[in-house]
């Protein structure tokens, strides 16, 4: 199965268009607490204990650190029956690089 993956360039437009996307930020909550981009936290480990907190309906975008743990997270979720899920490439080390340069790096 391929893992989708938007850009921060891409998900930083849609946002600012409105578009209804779902962050999901699958860090750890101490690493939410260094950065965030305002997701909701659910960290990896907690994600299949936590599958009732996600609308398999709605778009949702993961994010993590780097990205490895975002690929991970979509694609636990695509095998649980998400189909409209991505991961954020390069985490959120792209988007501080390529969208705002306040979000911490760590």
């Amino acid at each position: 199965m391929s893992v989708p993956e938007i850009q921060a360039e891409e998900l930083k437009q849609r946002l600012d268009q409105g578009d209804n996307l779902f962050l999901l930020d699958v860090r750890d909550e101490y690493e939410y607490e260094i950065s965030n981009i305002g997701g909701h936290l659910i960290p990896l480990a907690q994600l299949s204990k936590r599958l009732n907190e996600l609308n398999a309906g709605e778009e949702i975008v993961a994010v993590c650190k780097m990205g490895p743990r975002g690929m991970k997270a979509v694609e636990y979720l695509q095998q649980n029956g998400f189909s409209k899920v991505s991961n954020l490439r390069g985490g959120l080390h792209a988007w501080s690089d390529k969208v705002d340069h306040k979000v911490r790096k760590y």
